[in-house]
């Protein structure tokens, strides 16, 4: 197509290929500059920065519901065993005051039991030992765009990483962001007693926290690293993924960041490397699902038109495969749906990030 039967380039196709050729190059020279990582990478990443956060944690963070047996040495009429109530006190005997226990390690409790019973004359020296005998799990569900889908049982104070890697870690198809949606306390009713509306009780609110993914693998904040609470919903998106297949230099399934991202033909073609020098760009076909039939719909693009400008630049949807053909190959191009198809299994998912 380039050559003549002499072998010589002929002008004419250089005319017509070379603003092509540079205007790829030049947007594979821009897109790659983001970088490409599959999932897998991702995945160990999350696990690598959990196995980090939990490292640096320190002790069982006490909660509501647990069950703590208190020992003062000496004292017998002082050791027991008390569940923390749903407001995070405890009661022991002989202090005038409740003590708030929620939110302290067993070492803090008795750096705290310590000093009440040494101040209120009860004990001299007291030396006191908390151990946390039965804990309240806090459920923490994980859905969305994860590897394994799941309700992640918090004994202790637990963070956005530890469940996502929990979770298996993200899947091919997860988007750029993470939401992490938490149960608010309800409104506090304004109506007077008595009144009409005050029968019904304020609808349940939320929060909804939403952390990029790039931010919380590569920034090393941690507050994009959120603790989690008993209740919250940790949701990956899915955005999908456009698969490019055929003669170019990385064929493979690219994600995209989230669902509003644009991808072109132009987009794709960039980040797979560009066309080999045995592709068909004239011949290229998008496959893309039909609404109405379980057939997939061929929309015929010609690359070198919309290399050279003359076409527009087609969008690609989530799911969509732009197949290249190859000049080299002898299957016939009336099943060129299957054989591109076929060409997707197996290929790598790589996302794209700045």
């Amino acid at each position: 197509m380039l050559f003549n039967r002499r072998g010589v380039f002929s002008r004419l196709a250089r005319k017509r290929v070379w603003p092509a050729v540079l205007f790829l190059l030049g947007a594979s020279a821009a897109f790659p500059q983001q970088k490409i990582e599959s999932s897998h990478e991702v995945n160990t990443r999350i696990q690598q920065l959990a196995t980090a956060v939990q490292a640096r944690q320190g002790d069982y963070i006490i909660g509501s519901g647990d069950l703590l047996r208190i020992e003062v040495f000496d004292v017998p009429e002082l050791s027991r065993e008390l569940r923390v109530g749903e407001s995070g006190y405890i009661s022991l005997p002989l202090l005038p005051v409740k003590i708030r226990t929620s939110g302290l390690t067993p070492f803090q409790l008795e750096e705290k039991l310590a000093e009440l019973l040494q101040v209120n004359e009860l004990v001299s020296h007291p030396q006191v030992s908390v151990s946390v005998k039965e804990q309240r799990s806090q459920p923490i569900t994980v859905i969305g765009a994860v590897k394994k889908p799941l309700v992640y049982q918090a004994l202790r104070r637990t963070t956005l990483l530890e469940v996502l890697s929990e979770a298996g870690g993200i899947a091919d198809d997860a988007g750029s962001t993470v939401n992490v949606t938490r149960a608010a306390s309800p409104a506090a009713s304004s109506d007077t007693p008595g009144s009409p509306d005050s029968a019904e009780a304020a609808p349940p609110q939320s929060l909804t926290i939403t952390i990029n993914l790039n931010d919380l693998l590569e920034s090393g904040d941690s507050k994009f690293n959120i603790p989690l609470l008993g209740g919250d919903v940790v949701s990956v998106p899915r955005a999908g993924v456009v698969y490019v297949v055929g003669a170019v230099d990385r064929p493979g399934g690219y994600v995209l960041q989230n669902d509003r991202e644009q991808m072109t033909t132009l987009k794709v073609l960039a980040l797979a490397g560009g066309l080999k020098t045995t592709a068909k760009p004239h011949q290229a076909v998008i496959l893309r699902n039909a609404k109405d039939s379980s057939k997939r719909q061929e929309v015929a693009v010609d690359l070198n038109k919309v290399l050279g400008r003359k076409e527009e630049d087609a969008r690609l949807l989530p799911g969509d495969i732009l197949f290249v053909p190859d000049s080299t190959g002898k299957r016939a191009l009336r099943r060129v749906g299957e054989m591109a198809i076929g060409l997707t299994s197996g290929v790598a998912i790589v996302r794209a990030s700045r």
